[in-house]
């Protein structure tokens, strides 16, 4: 039996990203699986079946002097950057990496030049096809904790929406999301951090829908991952709560400004489950994780208009 490390430190969607590889190296070949990432993402991964062993990165003389120790046949790198690349030149065993073609989303990010529309889980099978590993079809993967609960009646139609993200210029307006709130008779759970508990808190009290409840910074991953699975519709900013939902295999509208789906991070579902409602489509991405906008200050996901919105929550909502 072979063991592999795979190297994935961070984030939320980039490590839900992974999961197609781990089932399909677990399914298509003798392995122990091994996983290193950081700990404060073990949650993700600590109900994953395929992980046989969990290693979190502490300093890089100890994770190294650790990693060695396990005497891996093979290091696959799906972060690839100095960190990840520092480790596999100590452990000093064959590897493959995922090619994260920076020249290519420079350029597009800079200058507009059109990307290969490449989704990055492809990208990982690209890195793997060399050891004989194929893509399954089966989409990622999320496994929920046997135990987790939520303060909510889970058995009714309702939707989640994701309202968080790593920035404020990711994220849509209390207008926006108000505006959809008031012409919505379904109810509605609000999820994200503790960042975006308060403005949970301001569209429940500015709504006319009195079934919006807030769970902003209230819940668990998992707990949240829950209200995702048990929901009928997900609408998400570009975070890590959307590739969640495509584990679930949800109908998401997701929205898109400052970063764009050409960057290779749409939700890994096939249509019509996945609405993408991008301000001006087919212009260049502003910054590579959505930090700045070259258009607003804010950020131009708050631009999408909340008719356009309302457009495709109705018409997702005849489909489910």
């Amino acid at each position: 039996m072979k063991k592999i490390l795979i190297i994935r430190f961070s984030s939320i969607g980039d490590i839900v990203l992974t999961s197609p590889i781990l089932r399909c190296l677990k399914t298509q070949a003798l392995v122990e699986l091994h996983y290193l990432t950081k700990c404060s993402y073990r949650m993700i991964l600590s109900n994953n079946p395929y992980v046989d062993k969990l290693i979190f990165c502490q300093n890089l003389k100890t994770t190294i002097r650790n990693l060695k120790n396990e005497k891996y046949d093979l290091v696959i790198d799906l972060h690839n950057n100095i960190r990840s690349f520092w480790i596999k030149l100590h452990l000093g065993v064959p590897n493959v990496t995922y090619k994260k073609n920076i020249l290519e989303r420079f350029l597009f990010i800079n200058f507009g030049v059109p990307l290969t529309k490449t989704h990055v889980v492809d990208k990982y099978f690209f890195a793997v096809n060399k050891i004989g590993i194929l893509d399954d079809g089966k989409g990622l993967d999320y496994f929920l904790s046997p135990n987790v609960k939520v303060p909510f009646n889970i058995k009714q139609d309702f939707i989640c929406w994701c309202i968080g993200a790593s920035y404020e210029s990711k994220k849509l307006s209390l207008e926006q999301i108000v505006n959809v709130c008031n012409n919505t008779l379904k109810s509605i759970v609000l999820i994200g951090g503790k960042n975006e508990h308060q403005m949970g808190q301001d569209i429940v009290s500015h709504t006319t829908n009195l079934n919006v409840f807030n769970f902003s910074g209230l819940m668990s991953l998992d707990q949240s991952s829950m209200l995702i699975q048990k929901s009928c519709l997900v609408l998400t900013n570009d975070t890590g709560m959307m590739h969640i939902a495509a584990a679930f295999k949800k109908p998401i509208i997701s929205f898109w400004g400052c970063t764009k789906p050409d960057l290779g991070f749409w939700p890994y579902l096939k249509k019509p489950r996945s609405v993408q409602l991008i301000y001006m489509k087919g212009n260049r991405a502003c910054s590579k994780h959505g930090k700045y906008c070259r258009i607003t200050k804010d950020g131009c996901v708050k631009k999408i208009k909340h008719q356009s919105i309302q457009e495709e929550v109705d018409k997702m909502l005849r489909l489910t």
